[in-house]
């Protein structure tokens, strides 16, 4: 998880370890959990779970300022997000924020993200790969090597996960939104087989193979589609499992990580300058 901001120490309630006053009845603190992808951004607040689940777009013309798992238009996500979100959140507080990410996109989309958010005027703004989120909502054993799969509208992600890091990771530009017959959905099973096959090729461990043993995780919208699934499964020779509702596992586990964001250090500066609060390096 990589810290784009350094939040102060706060006081809160019980998701920080206090069971005598519980987070939603302090009004100096806020949560906040988004997940924005290419066609629906989701967003979850501490105290009322998920409130949004809507399509990725800003008005005037409905235009679409995240494509392929990429933020092209910032000011347009800032606007998204105040008219979705400023109403919202409780009146003076700074929340924190949790945002899920693209793992390929790395800094550029973290940077990007980062300066939208700033709309809502965080204290702090913290960002987790996507694939770590669903592997927190899907309750996965992450001191295991762990293969996520995640099929979402316009992006698929694979990603090697050792001991909860991001250890590999591969994406091709086709998602659910691709997939307007057989041929298409033949096309992504089989984007998705290579894509792992050349993990397994240059994966020089026996991680990745001691991952897709154990049987892939899949996540995002394509998990739900039974012709999909039924051909990655006959590609790859390997045990599949989607997590439960898998079409919103990331803005669930980014919910998780939020409500113990006080675990870690970077939710109180506990990181000397020059440090992101992210994995260790491999």
């Amino acid at each position: 998880m990589t810290v784009l901001r350094r939040p102060r120490t706060v006081s809160t309630g019980r998701v920080y370890g206090h069971p005598h006053r519980p987070w939603p009845l302090c009004r100096q603190c806020c949560g906040l959990a988004l997940d924005m992808g290419s066609a629906r951004t989701r967003a979850w607040v501490a105290g009322r779970g998920m409130i949004l689940d809507v399509p990725t777009v800003t008005f005037p013309g409905a235009l679409h300022p995240i494509q392929r798992g990429t933020i092209v238009d910032v000011p347009g996500t800032a606007r998204m997000l105040d008219r979705l979100l400023g109403h919202r959140l409780p009146r003076l507080t700074r929340p924190l924020v949790v945002v899920t990410t693209p793992v390929l996109d790395g800094p550029t989309y973290r940077e990007r993200a980062r300066t939208a958010v700033e709309v809502l005027r965080p204290r702090g703004v913290l960002t987790v790969p996507t694939a770590r989120a669903v592997a927190i909502a899907a309750n996965a054993d992450l001191a295991r090597p762990l293969l996520v799969v995640d099929i979402g509208a316009h992006l698929t992600e694979v990603v090697l996960l050792a001991d909860g890091a991001v250890f590999d990771a591969r994406r091709t530009a086709l998602g659910t939104t691709d997939l307007t017959c057989a041929a298409t959905s033949t096309e992504l099973s089989e984007a998705i087989g290579l894509m792992i096959t050349s993990m397994l090729r240059q994966d020089r461990t026996s991680l990745t193979a001691d991952a897709l043993s154990r049987g892939a995780l899949l996540a995002g919208g394509g998990a739900l589609r039974p012709d999909l699934t039924w051909r990655l499964a006959g590609s790859l020779h390997a045990p599949l499992r989607a997590v439960p509702a898998p079409h919103t596992a990331a803005i669930r586990g980014a919910a998780r990580i939020l409500q113990s964001a006080h675990s870690h250090p970077s939710a109180s500066g506990a990181f000397p300058p020059g440090t992101d609060g992210g994995s260790p390096p491999r």
